[in-house]
């Protein structure tokens, strides 16, 4: 069998470079997602650079559409403004809104480290107010313009323009602000001129006010709303990149657990031919020692302290030999050489075994075996160990003159089960996991000093779910404990029907065959 070798012994130190690597990009993620909640000197950097980006998208993608309303108020306009008017604000509009589409343009094309979040706010408010005057200026054209028809364009146009811009700017609400205000002041005078005339248009300049609120108030829901939706986005990157490094994590403890359990297998498969070859010495020596097979000893003393030799190398084979077989069942290399094995016979054979014990501690053997019971497919060394192992725990944990009960016998799902009772002082409800779990031993084990290493129920419990089957401990104090080991209905073999031969004293049969 291989050794452990230098490298595996390197790579259970350390992380290998691969997973390293990977370790290091996650953190970086980790480092970046978390860095969109860091704060700034206008509140959160990482937000606000996500609402410029933002605000930039929405103004070079809405560019078309702003053209188009530029050049539906100057058709509309040609009628009451002389053509020559309506080309100068044209051009102004066109200008101003080509500062704007620019100044978003050079924005998406810089990377976020050389963007500083006060300096470009102040530019898109600036282009912002830029071309909202210029959209007053229109609306003072018309203004100048005596007639109501004129005017009524004019309330129309800057409802449209407030609701336009309002969509565009709303992630920048100075911004906001900046595009409605030169509408506002245009509403504002038209108040002062619509004064002049007729009053019949007060509820009309009423409506246009209020528009104006409610465009700012509109502004500032969908700021709020694009606000939550970043810092939502920010946390969920955060937490998926959290996750991964988790993940990550995970699977590098479980490689490590996995090279560990390797090592593990590999130094007990070393360690049980290194122990066994001078124990198979000690234990032959001494029970020549103990047997005086060369004359008797010329001291008493000897041949008691050979069996005590005797007897503690024979309790640490058992103990290496359990602690191999938990090791190859909780490593799932314990192979089961399976057969047709009937569960009553090896029952008996185990209860025959530990008479002699039981007989020496004044315990009464009782059997409770169901006649005729077809045979299970297990292996039946696994079965033998199972059974005897249970046997001996209630042996030894039941006081003299008690009781251990033997039971084989049908489940109600048609398979087979062996359960063992005892009268003894049974076991504490809160140390029976305690007692199922490696190298665990309960209080009375331990009061009583009884020798045992803890690994008889662990052993059980895996040798009968390897072979799908159940096993239960139930116990109560004063009361006694009952071990059942439940074999399923697979397992057992159902009886064929007997085959018959055709005979010279039966040719219809044999037609028929």
């Amino acid at each position: 069998m291989s050794e452990i070798t230098a490298e595996m012994i390197e790579r259970g130190r350390g992380l290998d470079p691969q997973t390293a690597t990977q370790k290091r990009r996650l953190g970086a993620r980790v480092r970046q997602a978390r860095e969109r909640l860091t704060t700034s000197d206008t509140g959160y950097r990482g937000a606000d650079l996500e609402l410029l980006r933002a605000y930039a998208e929405t103004r070079v993608n809405s560019a078309v559409s702003a053209v188009a309303l530029i050049l539906m108020m100057s058709f509309l306009a040609l009628y009451w403004v002389p053509s020559q008017r309506i080309i100068v604000w044209l051009v102004l509009a066109f200008s101003s809104l080509i500062l704007c589409y620019g100044t978003a343009k050079s924005l998406l094309s810089r990377d976020d480290s050389k963007i500083t979040v006060k300096e470009w706010r102040t530019k898109f408010v600036a282009t912002e107010l830029i071309h909202g005057f210029v959209w007053a200026g229109v609306a003072a054209t018309l203004l100048s313009v005596n007639d109501p028809n004129a005017r009524t364009l004019v309330i129309c146009m800057m409802l449209m323009s407030s609701a336009f811009n309002t969509m565009v700017t709303a992630t920048i609400p100075a911004a906001v602000y900046a595009a409605i205000l030169p509408a506002s002041l245009a509403s504002v005078a038209y108040i002062a001129v619509a004064a002049r005339g007729a009053q019949t248009i007060a509820p009309l300049v009423a409506m246009v006010a209020a528009s104006q609120v409610f465009f700012y108030v509109l502004a500032r829901r969908f700021h709020q709303l694009a606000s939550e939706s970043l810092f939502f986005r920010a946390e969920k990157n955060e937490l998926i990149a959290e996750l991964e490094q988790a993940k990550a994590n995970s699977d590098e403890a479980r490689r490590r657990s996995e090279e560990a359990n390797l090592a593990k297998s590999r130094f007990l498969a070393t360690m049980s031919h290194e122990l066994r070859t001078p124990l198979n010495a000690i234990l032959g020596f001494s029970e020549v020692l103990k047997n005086e097979l060369f004359g008797p000893h010329s001291n008493p003393a000897y041949k008691e302290y050979s069996s005590d030799i005797h007897s503690s190398g024979q309790h640490l084979l058992m103990l290496i030999n359990e602690i191999l077989d938990l090791s190859r069942v909780e490593a799932g290399r314990y192979e089961l050489k399976e057969e047709s094995v009937s569960l009553v016979n090896v029952a008996q054979e185990c209860r025959h075994l530990l008479t002699i014990r039981a007989q020496k501690r004044d315990i009464n053997l009782v059997e409770a075996l169901e006649p005729s019971m077809p045979r299970i497919w297990v292996d039946e060394r696994a079965v033998r160990q199972v059974i005897l192992n249970l046997l001996t725990n209630a042996i030894k944990f039941t006081p003299q003159g008690g009781q251990v009960t033997l039971k084989v016998g049908w489940t109600s799902a048609g398979g087979q089960y062996v359960a063992i009772k005892d009268t003894g002082p049974g076991i504490p409800e809160e140390e029976i996991a305690v007692v199922m779990a490696s190298f665990g031993r309960g209080t009375l084990a331990q009061k009583n000093a009884d020798e045992g290493t803890g690994l008889g129920l662990p052993i059980v419990k895996g040798l009968v779910e390897l072979h799908g089957g159940q096993f239960m401990l139930k116990s109560k104090v004063r009361e006694g404990t009952e071990a059942i080991v439940i074999f399923p209905p697979q397992r057992v073999m159902n009886a064929l029907p007997k085959f018959e031969t055709p005979t010279a004293q039966n040719p219809a049969r044999r037609t028929a065959a």
